[in-house]
C-alpha cells in the first residue's frame, strides 16, 4: 500500500476526483448524445462519510478481465474513457456482461466516471495526443466547440510536411501497435503530405467532408475508405480503441499533480483492443501469436 512520507496513507474525496476531472475536460463539451460524468457512485448511508479515493485504475474500456483488475487493485474509482453505461439498462442480472461490470462495481463499492468525447474535445485530450504523431506546423479543432476557448473541440486539422511511409512507422510506434493503410489514388509511401485530419475512434462521419491529404482515425467502412481514396486522401486505421488507448499513459501523470498525489493511479494492464492482427506468417488461429504481434 502506497504511503506518504510520513506515513500517512493517502486518499481524496470522490467529489474533489470529480471536480478535477471537470476542470481538465468539462462534461458540457461532450457530445448530446453521449453519456458521461460520474455513472456509478457508491451506496452509503444517511449520515456517512463520504466515498473516499486512494487508488484509481485508468481504462479505455470496462471490460470484465478489466473489472476484475480493478478489484485486486483494491480500486475505489474506475475511469473510463468509454462509458460501460451507454444505452439505458432496465434489470442488472448476471446474463450480460456489461450488467455483470454494474453489479461488480455496486458489490465492491467503486465509482465509475467516464470522460469519452470531453476528452475528445479538451486542448489537450486524446485527439491532441494523437496529433503528437506529426511534425505540426498548425493545428486547430475540425468543428470549435461554441463558447470554449478556441482549440477546443470536435476533430482536429493539421499541417505539416511529411511522407507517408515515415508517418505510417512513427503512428505505429506512438500507439505501439499495426497500422492500416488505404493509399489514395496515386500515392505511395514517398508521397509528402501537406494537411491531415484526425479523429479518434470512428471518424467517417466527422472527417467526411474534410479536404486533406491524409486521415488518421480509428475506424470506418469498406466503402467510405474507397470514397475517400478517390477523392485523394489516403486513410490511416489504428483499430478503433488503439487510436485512444495511449491517451492514458499521458494523463496519469497529469491527474497525479491534478491530485497533489493523494492517489496511486494504474493504467490497466488488461485493457486493450478487441480485435487482433493475424500475419501470414502467423500459425492458423495463433492469437496468441498475433497479440505479441500487434499489443
Amino acid at each position: 500500500m502506497l504511503r506518504s512520507l510520513t506515513g500517512i496513507r493517502k486518499m481524496s474525496k470522490l467529489s474533489k476526483v470529480i471536480k478535477e476531472l471537470e476542470a481538465f475536460a468539462p462534461t458540457a463539451f461532450a457530445e448530446k448524445w453521449d453519456n458521461v460524468g460520474l455513472l456509478i457512485e457508491p451506496y452509503r448511508k444517511e449520515g456517512a462519510e463520504e466515498h473516499t479515493v486512494k487508488t484509481i485504475l485508468l481504462t479505455n474500456d470496462l471490460t470484465e478481465p478489466v473489472m476484475k483488475e480493478a478489484i485486486e487493485k483494491q480500486a475505489e474509482l474506475i475511469i473510463s474513457y468509454h462509458p460501460p453505461i451507454f444505452k439505458p439498462l432496465t434489470r442488472i442480472t448476471q446474463n450480460h456482461w456489461k450488467e455483470r461490470v454494474v453489479a461488480a462495481c455496486l458489490a465492491n463499492s467503486i465509482a465509475l466516471y467516464s470522460p469519452h468525447t470531453a476528452w475528445d474535445k479538451v486542448v489537450g485530450g486524446v485527439n491532441d495526443w494523437l496529433a503528437k504523431v506529426l511534425d505540426i506546423k498548425t493545428i486547430k479543432p475540425l468543428v470549435q466547440e461554441v463558447g470554449a476557448l478556441p482549440g477546443n473541440g470536435s476533430g482536429r486539422f493539421v499541417e505539416t510536411s511529411f511522407p507517408i511511409g515515415e508517418l505510417i512507422h512513427r503512428l505505429q510506434e506512438h500507439i505501439q501497435t499495426c497500422v492500416h493503410v488505404a493509399y489514395a489514388v496515386g500515392h505511395t509511401g514517398n508521397t509528402v503530405i501537406h494537411t491531415v485530419g484526425i479523429c479518434a475512434g470512428s471518424g467517417a462521419s466527422l472527417l467526411r467532408d474534410v479536404q486533406a491529404d491524409l486521415i488518421i482515425t480509428g475506424e470506418m467502412s469498406h466503402h467510405e475508405l474507397l470514397d475517400f481514396q478517390h477523392r485523394g486522401t489516403t486513410v490511416l486505421l489504428c483499430n478503433h480503441s488503439n487510436s485512444e488507448r495511449g491517451f492514458l499513459r499521458e494523463f496519469q501523470p497529469k491527474l497525479n499533480v491534478m491530485l497533489d498525489g493523494s492517489c496511486r493511479i494504474f493504467v490497466s494492464e488488461k485493457d486493450k483492443d478487441p480485435l487482433v492482427t493475424l500475419t501470414r506468417t502467423s500459425a492458423a488461429g495463433d492469437a496468441s501469436t498475433a497479440a505479441q504481434q500487434t499489443n
